[in-house]
């Protein structure tokens, strides 16, 4: 039985007290079964790369690699002048 906002006891059927439990415990279920796909590391490392992907071939990503490569080949260029002194 259950206490309605006047603090009467209103009795409630056992059939919709089960329903009210199936619903629930199928809500928790799905809500679990998506926390499981979510945090599955092998699809958030797939998403994770192919997102990288798809910026690298933007003209902002084209861009970013090309300054990293000049970057690392004047470190080299630096290294190799340097390595005698």
């Amino acid at each position: 039985m259950a206490v309605s906002g006047r603090l009467s006891v209103v009795p409630r059927d056992p059939r919709q007290i089960q329903l009210e439990i199936d619903a629930a415990r199928e809500s928790l279920a799905a809500t679990l079964d998506d926390l499981v796909y979510r945090s599955n590391p092998k699809r958030v490392a797939n998403q994770g790369r192919d997102a990288a992907l798809r910026f690298l071939q933007t003209p902002v990503g084209f861009a970013v690699v090309g300054g990293v490569g000049l970057l690392v080949s004047l470190a080299v260029v630096q290294r190799i002048r340097h390595r005698n002194d």
